[in-house]
């Protein structure tokens, strides 16, 4: 199979649903960490704002300095939120050993 897909729903409640799709595989380069990100597109949207409407309703207030909720949400967000950022450095893998082992 080329290119194989898996789905991914994080969030249950607010239906975050992701498609990752295997581009290809490139050889283990010595003293590398695996398994690592090396692309990808935006920033995540920040934890509990509402799903896809919530977040698609918080950049349009992001983006207009006039809303009369802009200066909440810069607030709620804690910090400067760019959502076109992107860094695969940023991107941490959870141990599947650790979480097997997690009791239940």
């Amino acid at each position: 199979m080329e290119n194989p897909t898996a789905n991914y729903e994080y969030d249950f409640g607010d239906s975050w649903e992701h498609k990752i799709r295997l581009e290809k595989i490139l050889p283990r380069e010595k003293g590398v960490n695996y398994p690592r990100c090396i692309g990808g597109k935006r920033a995540c949207p920040p934890e509990d704002c509402g799903g896809i409407w919530g977040y698609e309703r918080l950049l349009e207030i992001l983006k207009d300095p006039k809303h009369e909720e802009h200066e909440e949400m810069l607030e709620w967000l804690g910090e400067e939120f760019d959502p076109e950022l992107f860094d695969p450095d940023n991107i941490v893998f959870g141990d599947p050993d650790k979480r097997l082992k997690f009791p239940l």
